[in-house]
């Protein structure tokens, strides 16, 4: 039996682009969740953190330190153009975010150094002494 060839078929592969489509945005919308991304990485005696904190402002991000852990939350402001009538298409997400992270070691919160550029937060922790590896001599009798 033959099929004629029209354009009033359904198309088989639609109900699979529009399942792919449904499981591309459950992934986006549970990426959302953890704003800022952030890259924490240690050298032997300090920790480096960078955090994409695009179109915010120095005084609007908190961070603090206590022991070997580091805590970021601020809030991103919502923008709306002044003549928006609709959306076409809207991804960058607004409110407010908390993030706390547990550091490989304690650091010297009296010498950690941060600064903002270009939409990223970089920070420069340097490892406690307390926590610093102590050789101990071991005497012989």
């Amino acid at each position: 039996m033959f099929w004629p060839i029209t354009n009033d078929y359904a198309d088989p592969f639609e109900s699979l682009s529009g399942l792919q489509r449904e499981m591309n945005r459950l992934f986006e919308s549970a990426n959302k969740d953890t704003f800022p991304s952030v890259n924490v990485y240690r050298k032997e005696n300090e920790v480096l953190l960078t955090a994409e904190l695009p179109g915010m402002q120095p005084a609007d991000i908190n961070v603090s330190v206590q022991g070997d852990t580091i805590q970021i939350e601020g809030e991103r402001k919502k923008e709306t153009p002044p003549d928006l009538k609709t959306w076409h298409r809207r991804e960058r997400g607004s409110g407010k975010f908390l993030r706390a992270f547990r550091l490989p070691y304690d650091v010297d919160a009296l010498k950690i150094s941060a600064k903002y550029k270009n939409g990223v937060l970089y920070m420069s922790m340097p490892r406690a002494e307390a926590s610093k590896p102590k050789k101990i001599a071991v005497a012989a009798e």
